[in-house]
């Protein structure tokens, strides 16, 4: 009698001493409303390479050994107890956090402001860079057929820019602007194409990355920034391009970097009486903020933090082909070499916009 050999679990795993490495995590049984999902696809997103080289993003720290991880699609191959939404063989994206669901933000609507969410890949939440991992039913969401696992994983990735778009003040017919042609200003800009906003213009300091974002949207006004400008003349540059008089100017400035010269110039391009809405992660404190000037103009700035009940309308809008997010896959790699993806996805001049773990 031949017997099979037993599961691995390899995972990618970071600690407070800013190392990765590959290390075989233990195989979790789902409990009652739990199921266990055989990640098929996992994203790497900025915040994971900022774990690694900064140890931590805000109040968000790393205190030891966490598993990455938490733009994931795959499949569903064990339930727990009373699991009534998937089934076995069921393909999901898997929405990565577990708000506690008593709090009164929870009972809300407003979960993902939950003070205690356990989010995938932030300390000690283990992510899902790894073969198996266990979930709640609550937040793994099916997929069509026509969806491939990668465009799953995506929906992460465009459920942040989803939530941008919702608190901004994009309007159909008037100008918006985006900051920063990362995944993450690559996704809004297609969300604000698709809302009808327009015209469209997209900023970044990377020529190659605006030149991605004019093929992804062919009619998108690039600008690149440029760092020997202040963040002032920068902003009044871009203004130029949208047209001479203040109606013109953008009432919807998305801030995707979280970089500090990024968002001043953003609140300088903001038309008065407008948003400034900021996606970005950036550091704890920003010096030199146009306090006045954004008071005087009656600029509202919001910010966002991640997403809620945004995976079926994203599942939908990927789906249905509303946007394509294809083409944002430049790099994929096994789980094996999920420690070389991170070096490939941490350095910008090899050209990656979204390195693809799959499995």
């Amino acid at each position: 009698m031949v017997s099979l050999p037993k599961p691995t679990n390899p995972s990618l795993v970071v600690n407070e001493k800013h190392s990765i490495f590959m290390q075989d995590a233990p195989i979790v049984e789902p409990g009652a409303n739990k199921v266990l999902v055989h990640v098929r696809a996992c994203g790497i997103c900025g915040s994971d390479v900022h774990f690694w080289k900064m140890g931590q993003i805000g109040e968000l720290v790393v205190e030891g050994n966490c598993i990455l991880g938490h733009e994931a699609c795959g499949d569903v191959i064990s339930v727990g107890e009373n699991v009534t939404k998937v089934k076995v063989g069921d393909r999901v994206a898997v929405e990565p956090q577990l708000p506690c669901g008593k709090c009164y933000l929870c009972m809300d609507g407003n979960y993902n402001l939950c003070k205690e969410v356990e989010f995938s890949s932030v300390y000690p939440h283990n992510g899902l860079m790894q073969r198996y991992k266990v979930h709640d039913e609550r937040f793994v969401h099916k997929i069509p057929d026509k969806m491939t696992y990668a465009q799953g994983a995506l929906v992460e990735p465009v459920s942040v820019a989803y939530h941008g778009v919702e608190r901004s003040q994009l309007t159909l017919g008037k100008a918006a602007m985006v900051a920063g042609a990362g995944p993450i200003g690559l996704c809004t800009l297609a969300l604000a194409k698709a809302s009808g906003a327009t015209p469209l213009l997209i900023t970044d300091i990377s020529s190659k990355r605006l030149e991605f974002a004019k093929k992804l949207i062919p009619e998108v006004t690039t600008y690149q920034i440029d760092t020997k400008k202040s963040n002032w003349e920068n902003a009044q540059e871009i203004r130029k391009l949208f047209g001479p008089t203040e109606y013109e100017q953008p009432p919807c400035v998305l801030e995707c970097t979280g970089v500090e010269s990024s968002i001043i110039t953003g609140g300088f391009v903001t038309r008065r009486g407008g948003t400034l809405t900021v996606l970005g992660v950036g550091r704890g404190d920003i010096n030199n903020f146009p306090f006045m000037h954004l008071s005087l103009a009656e600029i509202d700035v919001k910010f966002i933090n991640r997403y809620h009940d945004s995976w079926p309308a994203c599942i939908n809008l990927i789906a249905n082909k509303v946007i394509n997010v294809d083409s944002l896959v430049t790099h994929r790699f096994p789980l094996e070499q999920a420690v070389q993806a991170m070096e490939v996805s941490s350095d910008p001049s090899n050209g990656n916009i979204k390195v693809m773990i799959e499995d």
